[in-house]
């Protein structure tokens, strides 16, 4: 039986959008780990970057995933790096299924365009090469998934409805 799922991806994948449908659609919560962090630390995730670091939000970040092992029926959205420590993706199989949105990174800098919450885009550097730099240093990571989706070209729901029944093939 399904326990729970987990949505990973880079930014602009989808993980919000999709994750709040599919719990809906599976009558289960939906958990935003990225909420979590900001409601623990009492401050935006920009202002975590900036006062104490990467460092330090990649730390509560393993915290909160590992406060979410055991949870049941939840559909959980990360942060496009949580991926990154392979300590997370332990703790993120030990919570559910891990499904991986993944788009073009063209249809990402799209979506992202007027994104202005997002500290590893900020700087002078453009968004279209930070993005590319992140893409390739995480597709490992990103890889080690149980289901991957491209998300490009298709609606929310149709998203949704392919994760579900990727879910039920398994």
């Amino acid at each position: 039986m399904l326990q729970s799922v987990v949505l990973t991806g880079p930014m602009g994948s989808g993980k919000t959008s999709v994750g709040q449908l599919l719990a809906d659609r599976l009558g289960w919560a939906f958990v935003d780990l990225d909420a979590l962090i900001v409601e623990r630390a009492g401050k935006s995730i920009n202002a975590i970057f900036h006062s104490a670091g990467e460092a330090a939000f990649r730390q509560l970040e393993q915290e909160q995933l590992a406060a979410l092992v055991g949870r049941k029926q939840i559909v959980l959205s990360t942060g496009g790096g949580a991926v990154i420590n392979p300590e997370n993706r332990c703790l993120m199989r030990l919570i559910g299924v891990v499904v991986n949105l993944t788009a073009p990174l063209d249809v990402l800098v799209t979506r992202l365009d007027t994104a202005d919450d997002r500290p590893l885009l900020q700087g002078e550097e453009p968004r279209a090469v930070k993005l590319a730099r992140l893409l390739a240093e995480r597709e490992g990571c990103y890889a080690d998934s149980d289901i991957r989706i491209d998300t490009a070209a298709k609606s929310v729901e149709d998203v949704a409805a392919e994760v579900l029944e990727r879910l039920s093939e398994g």
